[in-house]
């Protein structure tokens, strides 16, 4: 697994709000903007997502109250590559939480609890934004 962060994603419970400060307040512009997400170039190679909590919790799983609606997203050039950092991180001592699939926006992606519960979703997006984020 390459040493780097493709996409930090909050879990926000006003998307509406939200989209108002980025990028009306603050002047930033979307990568991606649809009902659900918000996707806002943070960097070189690293989008900041600001996801509809409860379209996050659909597919990450319930957060619960103690964690934080944050996922970490490792993005990879191979479906391929997908499998093989998930299994990677199972041996390092991950609990995956969630296997690999196919996504209906097009990718496919899995996702895993480090240590600490921290989920990190391993990603192959072939579209325009997760092409953004590869090196």
């Amino acid at each position: 697994m390459d040493q780097r962060i493709s996409f930090i994603t909050l879990g926000v419970r006003d998307l509406a709000a939200s989209r108002a400060f980025f990028l009306d307040g603050l002047g930033w512009q979307a990568s991606h903007d649809d009902d659900e997400v918000l996707m806002l170039r943070a960097g070189e190679h690293l989008v900041l997502s600001l996801w509809d909590r409860a379209a996050m919790e659909a597919e990450v799983g319930a957060l619960g109250s103690g964690a934080a609606p944050l996922t970490i997203s490792h993005n990879v050039a191979t479906r391929e590559e997908v499998d093989a950092v998930l299994e990677q991180a199972r041996v390092a001592g991950a609990r995956v939480v969630l296997a690999p699939q196919e996504r209906a926006w097009g990718g496919y992606t899995g996702y895993f609890a480090d240590p600490s519960g921290y989920r990190w979703e391993v990603a192959w997006n072939p579209g325009p934004v997760g092409q953004e984020v590869l090196p």
